[in-house]
């Protein structure tokens, strides 16, 4: 990789997952509310994709060395490091392009760069995620081009600018290369950045998707749970 990846590598690895997880609930909510049929599918192809790549992404960390979750994400949405653009559910359908042309992207160009990096269970595991991101980015490509130009698109940009971090100059440009578009002019005041959700807007996820995830996370480390205290 010719540049690090900036920040913790276990902390982006952490909020990633968050993003990835939110995302695929946002995209799933949509899969019967789109313009078109294409879109339903897209929507629901894309949510089952990046529910699977959060727990990819979840599994990694305890390899890493440094697992930065605990127990405050048991009762505290503020711990979800997610971007602010997904804390509610989206009302309108260009919200659903922003997130899936740019934030999508832009997470896609981060997994990138911990594919090239020097970590290899980042290396391996993270790869697979590539080719399927690749449709993501040709679906929201495709109606990025169509709503035009658009308050959502603007409050996502920003917020990707803000989630690759102050020291993110190279993956913004290869952000950009990507989209086929330059990066319009963002005032992103980085006192207020918050290094580890990666955000500067307060708030949280809203309560009832803050439940959704507590049962996914349930369902997932239920028998982990079990053995533990069996074994205790």
């Amino acid at each position: 990789m010719s540049k690090p990846v900036p920040g913790g590598v276990s902390d982006i690895v952490l909020s990633l997952a968050d993003c990835k997880q939110l995302l695929g609930l946002r995209y799933a909510e949509w899969c019967s509310a789109t313009p078109t049929l294409e879109a339903d599918i897209a929507a629901a192809a894309m949510g089952l994709d990046d529910l699977g790549h959060s727990r990819v992404l979840a599994g990694c960390l305890s390899e890493l060395g440094s697992d930065p979750r605990g127990p405050e994400r048991e009762t505290e949405p503020g711990a979800y490091r997610n971007v602010a653009f997904l804390d509610q559910p989206w009302t309108e359908w260009n919200q659903f392009v922003a997130a899936n042309a740019i934030l999508d992207t832009a997470f896609t160009v981060m997994i990138e760069s911990l594919v090239e990096g020097p970590v290899e269970v980042l290396r391996t595991r993270l790869r697979k995620m590539l080719a399927e991101e690749r449709y993501h980015f040709l679906h929201g490509r495709s109606w990025l081009n169509e709503i035009g130009p658009d308050p959502s698109v603007d409050q996502a940009w920003t917020e990707a600018v803000e989630w690759l971090g102050p020291e993110g100059g190279e993956l913004r440009k290869r952000l950009a290369a990507k989209l086929e578009r330059p990066e319009p002019k963002l005032s992103v005041d980085w006192s207020r950045w918050d290094p580890i959700r990666r955000r500067s807007r307060p708030g949280a996820i809203d309560g009832h998707t803050f439940d959704m995830l507590r049962g996914l996370e349930e369902r997932r480390y239920g028998v982990t749970r079990a053995e533990a205290t069996a074994g205790g």
